[in-house]
């Protein structure tokens, strides 16, 4: 049996479990990357850590269909909101990427909150 046939969760959250959790890593992978650049990286660098742990925790709450997930969603994408808007102020093709992908990730946890 995988993830995926789990039957108490909808295809909507298993998505949004993905995305979550696709964000975790590229903003972790961001974060480090960033911490190599020097100067000028530390907003980005503690906004992907703050979606890194935001999205996490709402994977893992969605997961087990937590009454807390649906306000949880709204903290994710807005998290996720602002960190792709401060990845996209950077030419690195890691921030590029992650901006990308915290992009899908807000509007997945948008989807959750209706």
């Amino acid at each position: 049996m995988t993830l995926q046939e789990l039957d108490h969760l909808s295809e909507e959250q298993r998505d949004c479990i993905d995305n979550c959790t696709e964000a975790v890593q590229a903003c972790e992978w961001c974060a480090d990357e960033c911490a190599g650049e020097g100067e000028g990286m530390a907003e980005c660098i503690r906004l992907c850590r703050d979606v890194a742990d935001i999205a996490s925790l709402h994977a893992r709450l969605m997961a087990r269909d937590s009454n807390y997930s649906t306000q949880l969603a709204e903290a994710c994408a807005g998290a996720c909101e602002e960190c792709a808007e401060e990845c996209e102020r950077h030419e690195a093709d890691h921030c590029q990427t992650c901006a990308e992908v915290l992009r899908e990730c807000a509007e997945s946890c948008r989807s959750m909150m209706s």
